[in-house]
C-alpha cells in the first residue's frame, strides 16, 4: 500500500480525486494541470492548504493506480477523509478537469460514472454539475 501521509486533509482527497480524473486516460494534459492549479490557487476550499502537498497526492494517486485494487482504496480514502457535505465538490471538481482538454475520453467518463456511484451523488444533482461543467468549457 501507498505510504499515504495521515490524516489525508479533505482538500488532499479533492486534489486526489482531480488528479486521478487527469490520470485515468493514461496521459496527463496541460489543459488538465492547469484546471486543478487554477482550482487549488483560486477556490475558497483551498485558502489554507499546503500546496506541497499537492506533489505528494500525485504519487498517491499513481501508486495506487498501479495496484490492483487500487481504485477501491483511492474511494477508500476519500470517503474516510472527505465530508459528506464536499461529495458534490469533489464531482464538480473532478468535472471540470474531465472537460478541461475539451474532450472526454471513454476512461475519464467511467470514473466520473464510479465517482458518482462511489459517492452516492444524486443522479439528478450529478447531471446539473456535469452540465455546469460543459457550459464553462464550450469553446466558439
Amino acid at each position: 500500500m501507498a505510504d499515504i501521509p495521515h490524516p489525508l486533509s479533505p482538500q488532499d482527497c479533492l486534489v486526489a480525486v482531480m488528479i486521478a480524473v487527469s490520470a485515468s486516460d493514461e496521459s496527463i494534459r496541460t489543459s488538465e494541470l492547469v484546471k486543478i492549479e487554477v482550482a487549488v490557487n483560486n477556490l475558497p476550499i483551498f485558502a489554507n492548504y499546503d500546496l506541497s502537498r499537492m506533489r505528494r497526492m500525485g504519487e498517491v494517486v499513481f501508486e495506487l493506480f498501479g495496484q490492483e485494487d487500487g481504485l477501491d482504496a483511492l474511494f477508500g480514502l476519500v470517503r474516510d477523509n472527505l465530508p459528506e457535505r464536499l461529495f458534490e465538490t469533489a464531482y464538480a471538481l473532478a468535472c471540470d478537469v474531465a472537460a478541461a482538454d475539451g474532450a472526454l475520453a471513454e476512461t475519464e467518463l467511467r470514473l466520473l460514472e464510479e465517482i458518482r456511484y462511489e459517492l452516492n451523488l444524486d443522479r439528478l444533482h450529478a447531471a446539473a454539475i456535469e452540465r455546469g461543467a460543459r457550459a464553462r468549457h464550450l469553446t466558439v
